[in-house]
């Protein structure tokens, strides 16, 4: 299938009983994946980003564990499939991971409108984050959600761009109270350049 069509379906669901005795060869499959697809940018923001084998795990894993049987499979299907790249994007879960609760409410309440400070630089060329329209992420007391969901969209320039190794790829955010970024490794990018089409 096209990665500009691809989406879980419900064949692709396995039944519970089968998930669970693949559950442990999936998981070691998927992780080295996985561990390239993720991205720490500053001390506390972590970009996961996705594809269709992410999300059919993730699907899987929520199914298994909430027990919801038929009917929770077409709300899982509704949440996760905007998240699969559509062969001219990359789509990531950012996380701010804040292990002290009091640090991360002070953290996150300096946070407000992170959403759309994220990008990334392909050489000389900025691709803006857009987040995912689902729900606001950022509250009217100005704190931020430690959990967005983004796009970058790509033109076919920067596409080729991306996937030339002698072009410096780099992922950031300008927001004024966290200015980080991160060069993406040659076998992150490796990794990343399969979403596009």
């Amino acid at each position: 299938m096209p990665a500009s069509l691809r989406q879980v379906t419900r064949e692709d669901i396995v039944p519970d009983a089968q998930y669970a005795a693949e559950r442990k060869q999936r998981r070691a499959a998927l992780l080295p994946v996985k561990r390239l697809r993720r991205v720490a940018v500053g001390p506390y923001c972590t970009f996961y980003f996705e594809s269709y084998e992410t999300l059919l795990f993730q699907i899987q894993e929520m199914l298994l564990v909430e027990k919801g049987g038929e009917a929770q499979v077409e709300d899982e299907l509704s949440a996760y499939n905007p998240l699969i790249p559509q062969g001219a994007e990359l789509v990531a879960t950012v996380m701010f991971e804040i292990d002290d609760e009091r640090r991360r409410q002070v953290i996150l309440g300096e946070l407000g409108g992170v959403e759309d400070r994220f990008f990334m630089e392909v050489g000389d060329q900025r691709v803006p984050a857009e987040a995912e329209g689902d729900v606001e992420r950022t509250r009217e007391d100005g704190k931020t959600s430690s959990v967005h969901f983004l796009h970058f969209r790509f033109t076919a320039d920067q596409i080729a761009a991306f996937k030339d190794p002698a072009v410096r790829v780099m992922l950031g955010c300008d927001h004024p109270r966290y200015a980080h970024f991160a060069v993406l490794g040659e076998e992150t990018r490796t990794e990343l350049a399969k979403d596009f089409a």
